[in-house]
């Protein structure tokens, strides 16, 4: 591949040095949009290679846009796999969790004795502590009496149906 680019560049570059060195006192007339121009042969192939240049780097805009498009269904279309794989892997994982509930001992079939609840691993049952230490008394304390305030009529009243009886009493 090297070669053949290398190749094609030698022939261009032959080209232009043949086209430049050629009579370039011979015009031709060109007519675009009603207009006429007159162009030496060497105007007349650099207006090519401007053509050629546009058209090829219409063309990389092209394939650019279809690579990234493509690129992106690629990987949308893996995600979605992806996705897939999980979700049946997640509903194989619930068939299996079904499947081992039906057949494990409900509590209804087991006897009916009631669990034991110990948490802080003394052997007894946290459950007839806390009613244990409920109907015991708890310690005495000396109950504190606080004089009641007596009401004075400069006190500050947080709305005005109060502070309106105070004055009236």
């Amino acid at each position: 591949m090297v070669l053949l680019g290398l190749l094609l560049v030698l022939i261009a570059a032959a080209a232009v040095i043949e086209v430049s060195v050629n009579d370039t006192a011979n015009t031709m007339p060109i007519t675009v949009l009603d207009r006429t121009f007159n162009l030496s042969p060497f105007e007349l192939f650099i207006a090519g290679v401007v053509t050629a240049a546009v058209f090829v780097a219409g063309l990389l805009l092209i394939t650019g846009g279809m690579r990234r498009a493509a690129v992106k269904r690629r990987r949308l279309r893996e995600a979605r796999l992806a996705e897939r794989d999980r979700v049946s892997r997640l509903e194989a994982e619930k068939r299996d969790l079904e499947r081992r509930l039906e057949t494990t001992p409900t509590a209804s079939t087991t006897p009916t004795s009631t669990p034991k609840v110990d948490r802080d691993g003394d052997g007894v049952d946290d459950r007839t502590k806390r009613a244990e230490q409920a109907e015991r008394p708890t310690a005495p304390h000396n109950r504190l009496s606080i004089p009641a305030q007596q009401s004075s009529s400069d006190q500050l009243v947080a709305g005005g149906r109060h502070a309106v009886d105070d004055r009236r009493a």
